[in-house]
């Protein structure tokens, strides 16, 4: 096997992670991140490029003879990036990491994802799906459910577009803000209203070439601001891995009623599939339901997953790329990682950028802990604050005690101007542990 020059897409901690990983590669000659951020500077060459300019990659594909783009965030895959490339003739021989756009709208419309759920038999909440000049029979639909109300928009609206209400006036005013007022622009042109789902969630990450599939670890993040899940969602304020309540029964019932029939399901609706489905999971009793898809690596997930894989990540992606992975040993580590996120002051709302971290040279032994840049970028030799999540404090132990005690040491550590983080990651999943 020959080395290759990779691009990687994204400028969050996914991306760094996904870089950190793929760095300990034997295969591996370059590495270049698209736009990147302060802490895949020092592992790859950042590059200066929009994830969604489609032709400017392809130049750069050309130029630095790219052998593989992995892309990280789902906008370019739901815009057709794997299309783009794959249809032209002039990137023979790029492998592409990532779903096209047939398969990319497991997540790009949540109706599509139900609507294919319920062709395949994949157990899920019941729905119903309602266009903006149908506001008048989604709010009849109210009449037909009992709150809590579960409403959701349509498309991508970057993990913003989920409100649950057991307010009946709230929920008519979030259909007209959706349906009516365009508060998620075009990813609001419709609305699914889903039964409410009362049970603990965990995230499935499943890596498949459309035949042969590989199951990497479980995890679980937490999505709200504030400590005991309270405050609004957000990108992810932490995640734990492995998931204490995922036994032998529930991991078989996901596998045999979700995983393998997502999987042929794509099969028998001919869509191809090339890369990662997240499967985000409510269990109910002992039984899992899809809550929803994802065709990418979740983020903070990604920060606690990857350092439990052990094997050789590149060579996971040559295999997908090349239709081997059925030849793939995956190798998990035994022990449990967590990550907790710091964030700026005033995230999910609006906060200041361009803040001086501090902290960040004491970078823990590799064995119990790694730093994972989510919102960072470099200006004169400093590392400063460039968005709401800034960085992930991921710790490695033998349990998820020992691995959160890490993750906090390190996120007393570093520093910044209005810092915030959550205290209780993982605490529900401790007591369920011992």
């Amino acid at each position: 096997m020959s080395t290759m020059n990779v691009l990687l897409l994204g400028s969050g901690g996914r991306e760094h992670a996904i870089a950190w990983k793929i760095s300990q590669s034997s295969l591996l000659s370059k590495l270049y991140v698209a736009p990147g951020n302060a802490g895949t500077d020092s592992l790859a060459t950042n590059v200066d490029l929009d994830p969604m300019d489609f032709p400017s990659i392809g130049r750069f594909i050309r130029k630095n003879e790219i052998n593989m783009l992995i892309v990280g965030p789902e906008a370019p895959l739901v815009e057709g990036i794997i299309d783009f490339f794959q249809d032209s003739d002039k990137f023979e021989g790029l492998v592409t990491i990532g779903p096209r756009k047939a398969g990319a709208m497991l997540e790009g419309s949540k109706d599509f994802a139900k609507a294919f759920m319920a062709r395949h038999n994949i157990p899920t909440a019941d729905y119903a799906t309602f266009k903006s000049n149908e506001i008048k029979k989604a709010k009849n639909y109210l009449d037909e459910r009992t709150p809590p109300y579960v409403i959701k928009a349509d498309g991508l609206a970057a993990g913003k577009g989920v409100i649950i209400t057991s307010d009946r006036e709230e929920a008519e005013s979030t259909l007209e803000d959706i349906l009516l007022n365009n508060q998620f622009g075009d990813a609001g042109s419709q609305v699914v209203i889903e039964q409410y789902m009362e049970g603990i969630e965990v995230s499935y990450f499943v890596v498949t070439d459309g035949d042969a599939y590989r199951i990497l670890p479980s995890a679980k993040d937490y999505k709200r601001v504030g400590e005991g899940d309270t405050g609004p969602n957000t990108g992810g304020m932490g995640a734990v891995s492995p998931v204490p309540f995922v036994d032998a029964e529930f991991h078989t019932k996901t596998l045999n009623q979700i995983i393998i029939p997502t999987i042929k399901g794509l099969k028998e609706d001919e869509i191809p599939y090339n890369g990662f489905i997240f499967i985000g999971l409510m269990r109910v009793g002992s039984d899992p339901y899809v809550v929803e898809y994802n065709t990418r690596l979740g983020d903070p997930e990604t920060e606690v997953v990857l350092p439990r894989v052990k094997s050789d990540l590149l060579h996971m992606f040559d295999a997908l790329g090349s239709g081997m992975l059925s030849e793939y040993d995956l190798q998990i580590d035994e022990r449990a990682a967590t990550t907790v996120i710091l964030t700026s002051g005033g995230y999910p709302g609006s906060y200041e950028k361009g803040l001086n971290i501090i902290g960040l040279n004491n970078e823990p032994d590799p064995k119990e802990g790694i730093v994972f840049h989510a919102g960072t970028k470099t200006s004169r030799g400093k590392v400063l604050t460039n968005g709401g999540r800034v960085i992930a404090c991921t710790g490695l132990g033998a349990n998820i005690e020992k691995a959160l005690e890490r993750s906090y040491k390190l996120a007393g550590s570093i520093d910044f101007g209005k810092k915030q983080y959550r205290k209780d990651i993982g605490q529900d999943v401790i007591t369920k542990e011992e």
